[in-house]
């Protein structure tokens, strides 16, 4: 099933403070949940991810930028199995990164930014969707190029059948 990304126009207030840009942030990149009544803490996944990103770089221990979906659920205040749902669309932008590691000789599987920072993930997002854009591009001109062509072949078409009546 092809990923469907929604794309809106939100804007934030005069003086945002971080939770209220980070919702516009999510709300502008489609990555909020689209059920009235579902979750609004959804931007504090982003910001933890974030967090962690920083401390992983601080102290040189990659495993710290790594968020299970449990984890993501929590500061979410959704259950595990819909976050694995909301998840769908950051990974299908390349905003984030499924990635393990090894914790006390066990496995542990999560989700950390695509990137060192929120910039450079989002930049990987925003390449995604402009590569998508570039695609749809392509397609619009061989659309106009089919177009014209199937005219020009009706044409002369017509021309032939006219040419064989006289």
């Amino acid at each position: 099933m092809a990923a469907k990304i929604i794309i809106t126009n939100h804007e934030p207030g005069m003086n945002p403070t971080s939770e209220e840009l980070s919702k516009i942030i999510l709300q502008r990149m489609g990555l909020t949940p689209r059920k009235e009544g579902s979750t609004d803490k959804m931007h504090k996944v982003l910001v933890e991810l974030y967090e962690k990103m920083k401390t992983s770089q601080r102290d040189k221990k990659p495993e710290f930028s790594v968020m299970t979906v449990e984890e993501m659920g929590l500061h979410a205040g959704i259950t595990r199995q819909t976050m694995y749902d909301y998840l769908k669309r950051w990974l299908d932008l390349d905003l984030i990164t499924k990635t393990s590691y090894i914790s006390d000789g066990k496995v542990v599987v999560g989700y950390k930014l695509n990137g060192s920072t929120l910039e450079s993930s989002f930049e990987k997002a925003v390449q995604k969707i402009s590569n998508h854009l570039e695609t749809s591009m392509k397609y619009v001109r061989e659309l106009q190029k089919l177009i014209k062509n199937e005219k020009i072949s009706v044409s002369q078409q017509k021309k032939q059948e006219n040419s064989d009546i006289d």
